[in-house]
């Protein structure tokens, strides 16, 4: 995966990984992963992937299943096809209707006024 390249990397359906899944750039996933996944660029995790294991990238879609920790440099996003189940440490979260969630968030964000 080259970083800055346009490009990004696929791990397609059908495939079943052990182990760890590492490189630079983007990374797309539809395959069932056991282990855990670190990329310099965005991660997505495609509907019917699977991802047992803690995932690191500059920002994720999740519309798969994930079951890991979760830290990001950037936004992490919940599809509505999507769940994580695990804690995320994220610039940003977001969360579409139907997305399942179980863990902690843990974001740098300021208050309004009203309730600080």
């Amino acid at each position: 995966m080259a970083k800055g390249s346009g490009e990004r990397a696929v791990l397609g359906a059908g495939l079943q990984v052990r182990g760890r899944v590492r490189g630079d750039g983007d990374l797309c996933i539809k395959a069932v992963i056991e282990g855990d996944v670190t990329v310099s660029g965005a991660l997505e995790l495609s509907a019917g992937a699977k991802v047992n294991g803690a995932v690191e990238a500059d920002s994720l879609v999740v519309a798969g299943a994930l079951e890991g920790d979760v830290t990001a440099r950037g936004v992490v996003a919940i599809a509505a096809t999507g769940s994580v189940s695990g804690n995320i440490a994220a610039g940003e979260l977001s969360m579409d209707e139907g997305a399942s969630f179980v863990g902690r968030v843990d974001a740098d964000f300021d208050l309004p006024e009203a309730i600080a």
